[in-house]
């Protein structure tokens, strides 16, 4: 897929037609008899600030130029023939429909907004799965049962989980000794997870453990209370997720009602 960046982005949209609304719009300036319109530094100027930037004559002006330089090169551009080329046109066609997209995003997120109860409930949800313990684990990763049972007979024979882990299909952890770090189960999958939960400080589990990724053999170094982050220090990401998945919502139904072919 083709790539533009957003410097682009701007340059190939201000070589499309003028848009009728500009025509009587006033002008901040005229490149070769071309107007650059009042409202078109004003989109620029609204973005900057809702992304920090303070409102002045200094901005105004940096704008002014930019917009300057861009319509001296789209000027140029086209008298080399270059907005005739069909992967130019291929360009400008992925720059409108980028356009498109972040309209039709931010007007649906603007008419289903996102209420506090969703937000509570959804953290609620977080809590639920995040469970009120956190682990300090080990394991090793083996190819076969075979294998996982040969490193339990050798724990139990006073061998040293960190020297065993060193054979461990998991590279990152085996560099650690087997160590994992801190984590909540939920972060691992399920049959990782379910015999993490039965086992307490100190202890190993006793039957190697399968999941798709091959063979554990799990130990627990220490376990602690979860202190979970509060509800006001991650309610922005809580917000964002939801706003994603009901977007994500939005796009699966238009394409379930698209006659695709």
């Amino acid at each position: 897929m083709l790539k533009i960046s957003k410097f682009a982005t701007l340059a190939i949209l201000g070589a499309l037609a003028v848009n009728p609304v500009f025509a009587e719009d006033k002008s901040v300036a005229l490149v070769n008899g071309v107007s650059i319109p009042q409202a078109r530094v004003d989109m620029r100027v609204k973005a900057l600030v809702s992304q920090g930037q303070a409102d002045s004559p200094e901005l105004r002006k940096a704008i002014r130029e930019d917009m300057i330089n861009l319509e001296v090169m789209v000027q140029e551009a086209n008298k080399l023939g270059l907005n005739k080329s069909e992967e130019v046109l291929q360009q400008i066609d992925l720059a409108k429909q980028q356009v498109l997209v972040s309209a039709f995003v931010q007007d649906y997120a603007k008419k289903h907004p996102i209420s506090e109860d969703q937000i509570k409930q959804e953290y609620d949800k977080m809590k639920a799965k995040l469970g009120d313990k956190e682990y300090n684990v080990r394991h090793i990763l083996v190819e076969t049962e075979a294998e996982a049972k040969s490193i339990i007979e050798q724990l139990g024979k006073k061998a040293k989980f960190k020297d065993l882990a060193a054979k461990s299909k998991d590279t990152g952890s085996a560099a650690q000794g087997g160590s994992l770090g801190w984590a909540v189960p939920s972060n691992f999958v399920p049959p990782f997870a379910n015999a993490l939960l039965n086992l307490k400080k100190g202890e190993r589990s006793k039957d190697p453990v399968q999941s798709q990724f091959g063979w554990h053999v799990i130990m627990v170094d220490d376990i602690r209370d979860l202190k979970a982050p509060s509800l006001d220090e991650i309610k922005p990401q809580l917000h964002q997720r939801l706003q994603q998945q009901i977007i994500k919502k939005a796009i699966d139904d238009l394409r379930a009602k698209a006659k695709v072919e």
